[in-house]
């Protein structure tokens, strides 16, 4: 099993030091999964208004690391607690592949929140058509609109006679103002949802990524004491 014997004082900081380090890691994926999950749940404008989903998939890298990160915590607190030296190696090359993938992860929310943004606009006046016509797109405009306040594309003009209720301001929820006799900033949402749905993806994928990068270095530096313990383990 490789159970370790009598360490120095060096490898006693090592150990002590690589369970805080695995403690801090456990919250770090919980916040990751979390944040990715309450994107993931509330995607559905991201989905169906918009073509490309590589957001959304670096999202799920994100979600999915985060819960293989709080077990492999969980596993590397018990190899140093216990100093079995194959539960540190099976930790150590384990730990390794989810740093490289969560680095990627957030890597991939930074570069595709840029590439998602140049074809908002085109891939959101592409899904207009398909209101009323397709329950999707019709739910998604719906949930879009009624979420982040807005209405259209650029602006109601972009519905011409085809108004959504979704577009008119809510009194309480299930009620509406009467807004499409006579369209003005009191009754309706006058923003465009391009806007607000660029601002909505560049928080979230700052979210993500700074969560995803720094999770990383910190289990590079559970790498490096894994590895040390490894070593010192006799």
């Amino acid at each position: 099993m490789g159970m370790g014997g009598a360490m120095d004082s060096c490898g006693r900081c090592m150990k002590f030091s690589l369970i805080c380090i695995n403690v801090l890691t456990f919250i770090g994926g919980a916040v990751a999964l979390g944040i990715g999950l309450w994107i993931w749940l509330s995607r559905s404008f991201s989905t169906t208004l918009m073509s490309n989903n590589m957001f959304i998939a670096s999202v799920g890298v994100v979600v999915a690391m985060g819960a293989a990160i709080m077990l492999l915590s969980f596993l590397g607190c018990c190899g140093a607690i216990m100093e079995v030296k194959c539960m540190l190696l099976t930790y150590y090359i384990l730990v390794f592949i989810i740093f490289v993938v969560m680095l990627v992860g957030g890597i991939l929310q930074f570069v595709f929140r840029e590439k998602v943004l140049t074809t908002l606009e085109r891939e959101m006046s592409a899904a207009i058509p398909y209101y009323g016509a397709k329950h999707e797109y019709t739910k998604a405009w719906d949930e879009t609109q009624t979420y982040l306040q807005c209405c259209g594309v650029k602006g109601y003009q972009d519905w011409n006679d085809n108004i959504p209720d979704s577009c008119c301001k809510e009194v309480y929820p299930g009620k509406r103002l009467d807004c499409k006799v006579s369209p003005n900033p009191t009754t309706m949402y006058m923003t465009g949802c391009r806007d607000k749905l660029m601002e909505f993806l560049r928080e979230n994928a700052v979210y993500v990524g700074v969560v995803g990068v720094v999770v990383a270095l910190v289990m590079l530096v559970a790498l490096i004491l894994s590895c040390g313990l490894f070593v010192k383990i006799e």
